[in-house]
């Protein structure tokens, strides 16, 4: 008998170990029913008997034993992606997983070649069986830990929205501190604890953006028309209080309607001014320029500072990222989301953001495309120079 046959008439009794090893694993920690041990299983080994009794060339066997068949992509899942999004949802671990593959693997061979020892086909049929094993071992896995990634991303989410409660009540009650003491010292100690609540409210937003984007909801904005010229003026003004040893230079040749999130923008803007002074040269110029033409807006981050590498350039927009320089180490207090925010609030208004280092001088360039910007009275053109500071 043939291994496909063999596996088709045994199927229940192969399913039937597979569960008891299935519930060992739980450890009683999680009330399962056998509905959900067995899962998709029966299907699994439905697909493994089609593929042993499907023809295959040599190129094929050579592309399925370099993995190159693992994760194909299927609408709707195959039975083994399904098997490890569900095993992921009901608490199993990637390791339990493939343990599971592994004791139906032995569990399917060692009952064969109990009854079939020796037969002419049986090397073939066992390669085959595991190849097929193998592919479904490899999409389960996949799916497991994509399913086990959103969960996460939902945890952050979920978490970064309950301490918004807490947070706000913090910065409530130091702001009042702050307001209703005359006494200096506790006023500074109070201006201290704002402080530090605004640093953990920027935080949370960065984190609560993550997951937004991780989950595939993206940023959520809110397009208003607005002159993103004195927009962003008036947040260069906030950044020069807060970094008073740089010399933030900001140019824009009148004013500049659209359709945009202007509070985004405002945080892209910031969040390219913070990096290019903690990772610029020490008492260096940041240069910031706004401009538009037919196309939408382009905004430029400018400065100076050591080399960077094309490995880090091309990291440079992914999240959890963290530089560090010798103006300004690493000092575990950011999350490394900072330039990934910026990313993502130029894809939300369908823009993008690219970065280029020539030498010591880097910059940065987020191009935003043109939307209609709806009837406003006109506004007289206006210039803002650079800040001679």
């Amino acid at each position: 008998m043939r291994l496909a046959d063999f596996i088709e008439s045994n199927a229940t009794a192969i399913v039937d170990q597979a569960e008891v090893f299935a519930r060992s694993l739980t450890d009683g920690k999680l009330k399962l029913d056998s509905e959900t041990l067995r899962d998709h299983l029966p299907q699994i080994l439905e697909v493994v008997v089609a593929d042993l009794r499907s023809a295959q060339t040599q190129e094929r066997e050579q592309e399925r034993a370099e993995g190159l068949h693992d994760t194909p992509e299927s609408d709707p899942l195959s039975p083994a992606q399904w098997h490890g999004q569900l095993r992921a949802r009901s608490g199993f671990s990637i390791e339990q997983l493939v343990a599971e593959f592994r004791v139906l693997r032995a569990s399917v061979l060692r009952l064969w070649s109990g009854e079939h020892p020796g037969a002419d086909d049986s090397l073939e049929d066992m390669l085959r069986f595991n190849q097929a094993i193998d592919q479904a071992i490899a999409e389960s896995v996949a799916h497991h830990a994509a399913e086990a990634r959103t969960w996460h991303n939902i945890f952050l989410g979920v978490l970064g929205h309950d301490l918004r409660g807490p947070l706000t009540a913090i910065l409530l009650t130091s702001n009042l501190m702050t307001q209703m003491t005359n006494d200096a010292p506790m006023s500074r100690l109070a201006r201290r604890l704002v402080m530090s609540g605004e640093r953990m409210s920027t935080l949370l937003d960065d984190l609560l953006d993550f997951s937004r984007s991780s989950l595939g909801v993206g940023l959520r904005i809110t397009r208003r028309n607005a002159d993103l010229a004195q927009e962003l003026h008036e947040e260069i003004d906030m950044l020069r209080m807060a970094w008073p040893d740089t010399r933030i230079h900001y140019t824009s040749h009148g004013a500049i309607h659209g359709a945009y999130d202007a509070s985004r923008v405002r945080e892209a803007m910031a969040n390219l001014v913070n990096n290019a002074v903690k990772h610029g040269e020490a008492g260096g110029d940041v240069r910031v320029h706004l401009d538009s033409d037919e196309e939408g807006i382009v905004l430029t981050v400018e400065n100076t500072g050591a080399a960077i590498s094309d490995d880090t350039l091309a990291r440079m927009f992914d999240p959890l990222q963290r530089g560090a320089s010798a103006a300004a180490p690493d000092d575990g207090t950011s999350l490394g989301l900072g330039l990934f925010v910026v990313r993502e609030i130029a894809r939300a208004h369908d823009g993008e953001v690219a970065v280029t280092c020539a030498g010591d001088r880097t910059v940065f360039t987020m191009q935003l495309p043109a939307h209609a910007p709806g009837e406003l009275p006109a506004a007289p053109p206006r210039t803002f120079a650079a800040d001679p500071r």
